[in-house]
C-alpha cells in the first residue's frame, strides 16, 4: 500500500512537470525569406540560430535565401514564408497600397551607407557622373532598395543610364567582370577582397543619395494573415532578433560564426562592420523618414500617392519590446 502511495505521488509530481518540460523543448517553426545571403545586415537570423538564441526563445527558423527584395516580397505575399528580411520600404509600401497582405514588423536598416556601386579596374568610368545613356547600372530586383537607389543616384548626378536587374552580389560581380554590365552593386563585406586586390573600383555609395541617409530603407515584413493569427509568435521572433543584434556587436564569437556562414575572414568582416554597419542603423525599432520615403516612392512610381496616416498605422505593426 505504501509503495502504491509513493508511486501515486511520483506520477502526480511528474505530470506537473510535463507542461514546463514541453515548453522547454518544443520549438515553433518560422519560415523566412532573406535577401542576399552573406550580407552582415541580413545574417542576423542565421547567426542567432547558430548561436542558439532563437532556440532559447522557443523558435526554429527555416531560412530561404533570395536574390533580392522583389523575390522576398513575393514569397511573403504568397504565404509561402512567414517573414521577409531586407525588403525595400518603397517596394513594401507599393505592394501594401495595392492590397498585398504584408505588414512591417521592424526596420532592417536606416540609411544606405552599406550599399556601393563599382566598376572593373580598367573601366573608363571614373565616377558615376561619367555614365551615358548606354551605361548599364546594376540593382538586385524590382522593388528593392538598390532599385530605388539607382534611380536616386541617376537623379542626384543628373545622368541618364540603363538600370539593369542583376540579382545577388556574386551574380552581379560575374556580370561586371565578364563585361555584361558596366556598373555593379554590392554590400560589404562582399567585394572588399576584389577592391583590395585592385580588380574593381568603388565609384558611388548609396549614401550619395542625400534623402536616403535618414530613411528606414529596408524592412522586416510579415504575412498579414499569419501575423494576425499568432502575434505572440512574431513578438517572440523580434525579441530573439533584438537579442541577437546586441550579441553580434558584443561577442567576438559572432565574427567566428559569420566566417563559418559566409566564408569571409574575420578581420575583413570586422573592418566592414566598423565602416559600413553602425549598430544603431540596424535597430529594428528605429522607423525614420517615412515622409521622405514616400516622396521618393511617388517620384519613382512605386506609389501613386503618399499613404495617409491611418494606412501607415495599419502597415507598421511592430511588436512591442
Amino acid at each position: 500500500m505504501k509503495r502504491n502511495s509513493n508511486l501515486l505521488r511520483f506520477l502526480i509530481a511528474a505530470s506537473c512537470l510535463l507542461p514546463s518540460m514541453w515548453q522547454a523543448t518544443a520549438q515553433d517553426n518560422l519560415k523566412l525569406a532573406v535577401g542576399q545571403r552573406g550580407n552582415w545586415e541580413t545574417s542576423i537570423s542565421d547567426l542567432g540560430q547558430r548561436a542558439g538564441i532563437f532556440k532559447k526563445h522557443g523558435l526554429s527558423l527555416e531560412i530561404l535565401y533570395t536574390a533580392g527584395a522583389g523575390e522576398t516580397l513575393q514569397a511573403v505575399i504568397s504565404g509561402s514564408v512567414d517573414i521577409g528580411i531586407g525588403v525595400g520600404t518603397s517596394g513594401a509600401m507599393g505592394a501594401f497600397a495595392k492590397g498585398a497582405p504584408v505588414r512591417a514588423i521592424g526596420s532592417a536598416t536606416v540609411g544606405s551607407n552599406d550599399l556601393y556601386w563599382y566598376v572593373r579596374a580598367d573601366s573608363a568610368l571614373k565616377s558615376l557622373k561619367d555614365a551615358t545613356e548606354k551605361t548599364t547600372v546594376a540593382y538586385s530586383t524590382t522593388g528593392s532598395s538598390t532599385n530605388i537607389l539607382v534611380l536616386g543616384l541617376m537623379k542626384t548626378h543628373d545622368i541618364k543610364a540603363k538600370p539593369e536587374k542583376t540579382g545577388s552580389p556574386p551574380a552581379t560581380l560575374t556580370m561586371v567582370m565578364s563585361r555584361q554590365v558596366d556598373v555593379g552593386w554590392a554590400a560589404p563585406p562582399f567585394g572588399l577582397k576584389e577592391v583590395e586586390e585592385g580588380k574593381i573600383r568603388i565609384i558611388a555609395r548609396g549614401s550619395d543619395v542625400v534623402s536616403s541617409r535618414g530613411q528606414t530603407v529596408r524592412l522586416l515584413i510579415a504575412n498579414a494573415e499569419k501575423l494576425a493569427a499568432n502575434r505572440e509568435l512574431f513578438a517572440r521572433y523580434m525579441r530573439a532578433y533584438r537579442e541577437t543584434l546586441g550579441w553580434m556587436y558584443s561577442d567576438p564569437k559572432a565574427l567566428t560564426l559569420y566566417k563559418e556562414f559566409s566564408g569571409i575572414p574575420e578581420s575583413r568582416t570586422k573592418g566592414a562592420v566598423a565602416e559600413f554597419y553602425p549598430k544603431e542603423a540596424l535597430d529594428p525599432d528605429r522607423i525614420e523618414g517615412l515622409d521622405d520615403v514616400m516622396t521618393d516612392a511617388v517620384a519613382f512610381k512605386f506609389l501613386s500617392a503618399p499613404l495617409p496616416k491611418e494606412r501607415l498605422t495599419e502597415l507598421f505593426q511592430l511588436p512591442k519590446k
